[in-house]
């Protein structure tokens, strides 16, 4: 079983910020297998299962808020017996410009709170993540957590868009070809 998650905030108010690509990007993948959302209370988050390639294929959004997204991903893992490389994570990254995503095999959580959590929960930080660029925005803001809770910038939402369906497929990617092979087919300046 291969889980892939998109980390976001529940709440209307958060639909549409910058932290909240991996939850959209989930959403997507989920549409274009024709996978339907469930909640599911004892993980802590909303889950779809599909069929990715020759696995089966479970896509999650946990429901605990970014900064306690392991409470809702390690359970999951344990329950499927998943390894942690089979744990693919999408999240935000303000430090990619807009649309630009970046897969990679493992990693440090690089500051972001949610793979903080997704790591100190599993207990390792190796597991694929595939990242996507919102950037530090256009307009200024007083300091990050107004920037990733914030909207993103008019001028940028056609790029971010464009990168969380990227996202989405990259993540499918990794889940049925493997990290390297999404690494190389995604991770280069003409997947902008």
């Amino acid at each position: 079983m291969k889980i892939i998650v998109g980390l976001g905030n529940p709440g209307r108010e958060y639909e549409r910020t910058p932290h909240n690509a991996g939850f959209r990007a989930a959403d997507a993948l989920a549409l274009s297998l024709g996978a339907s959302w469930k909640a599911e209370p004892k993980w802590k988050a909303h889950v779809a299962k599909a069929r990715g390639g020759a696995s089966p294929l479970l896509i999650a959004k946990p429901q605990t808020f970014m900064n306690l997204s392991g409470d809702a991903v390690a359970p999951l893992a344990a329950f499927y017996k998943a390894k942690p490389e089979d744990v693919i994570v999408i999240v935000d990254e303000v430090n990619l410009d807009p649309g630009r995503i970046r897969v990679r095999p493992s990693g440090s959580d690089g500051g972001h709170n949610g793979l903080k959590s997704v790591t100190e929960r599993l207990g390792t930080q190796t597991y694929p993540r595939v990242r996507i660029g919102v950037g530090m925005g256009r307009h200024p803001v007083p300091d990050l957590v107004s920037r990733v809770l914030g909207r993103i910038d008019a001028e940028d939402e056609e790029a971010v868009g464009r990168g969380i369906a990227l996202a989405a497929e990259a993540a499918l990617c990794v889940a049925d070809k493997g990290v390297d092979f999404a690494m190389n087919k995604y991770n280069g300046p003409e997947t902008v």
